[in-house]
């Protein structure tokens, strides 16, 4: 067969190489697109102003799992997955199980840092001062996120439910739990339940309740931590204003000193139960219970209410001074008086003042 003529070989060669040539042209092309998409999307917030999502991975969930998560909630903006695996989320992240946030402004690259740091959403309960552990329990049962677990138990049982087995547990009168748990506000994650939770504010009391005895004033005439803990949860209950904790308490220890009787209201209430609703009156003050420190000498058999750190700190370091007797003025505080006389001088001023009012 004969040759092709050269011009004919030299135009086959020059087509051949433009073919070439457009095709690394349009490779080029179309990695220098897909570069700049990868970047747009590294860069670009996966939601918009006032929009947010949450995305709940569970343990053991794959890569894969948690990409069709994020495509399925809208969050990724369409891309394909493998623009998270050039991210480099398999080599460099181990993703942690949890509840995450996904809020405007969040990228992709803060998204997979939110998930290697384990960033999970975090939720808060907080425990009031002067709550009792009715009114806690109350509060615990209505939280929507904890997981609850005590619905049922009675009140004697609670602790050993818990598992808790501090010096101030095996105190408490009966196995009462009262006054047993730190007030304060806690955070937890989704899956807490509410017995974790109260098992949490009791180690956090014990550790308060250790610091604040071992620094505690030599002359206070309590025998234990536990006791100290009563009489907190009457400082917590009697006191208006912050600054008068030190005060109040001092009334308190030198009636203990004194062998008088306390003779605080809420100690009344309390033994009443959660029912009462008040007023109180004389005849409730003379109805004695295991409480009521108008018929009974010294310290209730257990605290009142959840005593916070102040309390606690106020009742092993009252404030020094000579008053024995304090009645409330009406705007939150108390006239303090030395002798019963000033005391009912005060009483009496303070029911013309409500009777005016």
């Amino acid at each position: 067969m004969p040759a092709a003529p050269p011009f004919r070989q030299r135009g086959f060669w020059r087509g051949f190489f433009l073919f070439v040539l457009l095709c690394v042209a349009a490779a080029v092309a179309a990695g220098l697109w897909l570069w700049q998409d990868y970047q747009r999307f590294l860069q670009a917030p996966l939601m918009g102003p006032g929009e947010s999502r949450v995305i709940e991975i569970s343990r053991g969930t794959s890569f894969r799992g948690v990409v069709a998560q994020l495509q399925a909630l809208g969050v990724d903006g369409g891309v394909h997955e493998v623009y998270w695996r050039a991210l480099g989320w398999e080599r460099k992240a181990r993703i942690q199980a949890g509840e995450y946030a996904i809020e405007p402004g969040l990228t992709p690259v803060s998204l997979l840092e939110k998930f290697a740091r384990g960033q999970v959403i975090q939720y808060r309960f907080t425990m009031v001062e002067g709550w009792t552990v009715h009114e806690l329990r109350v509060a615990l049962a209505a939280d929507p996120v904890l997981v609850q677990t005590l619905g049922g138990v009675p009140q004697e049982a609670l602790l050993a439910r818990l598992g808790v087995a501090s010096p101030l547990a095996s105190a408490a009168v009966g196995q009462s739990p009262e006054g047993l748990f730190l007030p304060e506000t806690y955070h937890f994650t989704r899956g807490t339940t509410d017995a974790q939770l109260l098992q949490r504010a009791h180690a956090a009391l014990v550790k308060a309740m250790d610091g604040a005895w071992s620094a505690k004033s030599a002359d206070v005439p309590l025998a234990s931590p536990y006791e100290a803990l009563v009489l907190a949860s009457i400082v917590e209950k009697e006191t208006g204003l912050p600054e008068e904790r030190g005060e109040v308490a001092g009334v308190f220890v030198r009636r203990l000193r004194l062998g008088m009787k306390l003779q605080t209201d809420p100690t009344v209430i309390y033994g009443m139960g959660p029912e009462f609703s008040g007023p109180l009156l004389r005849r409730h003050l003379e109805a004695d219970t295991p409480h009521n420190t108008y018929t009974r000498f010294g310290l209730p058999p257990t605290p009142i209410a959840l005593p916070g750190r102040a309390a606690i700190q106020a009742a092993l370091n009252p404030a020094p001074g000579d008053s024995l007797y304090f009645v409330a003025h009406g705007s939150g505080g108390h006239v303090f008086s030395r002798t019963l006389e000033e005391h009912n001088r005060a009483v009496a001023d303070y029911r013309r003042r409500m009777r005016g009012q």
